[in-house]
């Protein structure tokens, strides 16, 4: 699958998309592989709080199935004004 980061989480990666092999059921999974990756990853990934994703370019949830999934990005939370 395709995963993409953008923003803060790009610049601390240093990577703004690559080809994930994955085992992972659920976003949450696949967080925890990646953060096992490197401490580059375990960085970004240090505070789920201030991160957001989306499947298939639609917004979801930690817990959101993978199954099928091409596309996986990961972004800061948005703010309007």
């Amino acid at each position: 699958m395709t995963v993409l980061y953008f923003a803060w989480l790009r610049e601390r990666i240093g990577e703004s998309e690559e080809r994930v092999e994955t085992s992972a059921a659920t976003v949450a999974d696949l967080v925890a592989e990646l953060r096992e990756r490197e401490p580059r990853y375990a960085l970004a990934f240090s505070d789920m709080r201030a991160v957001r994703v989306a499947v298939d370019q639609e917004l979801a949830d930690l817990d959101a199935p993978l199954a099928g999934a091409r596309e996986v990005a990961f972004f800061p939370p948005m703010t309007g004004g």
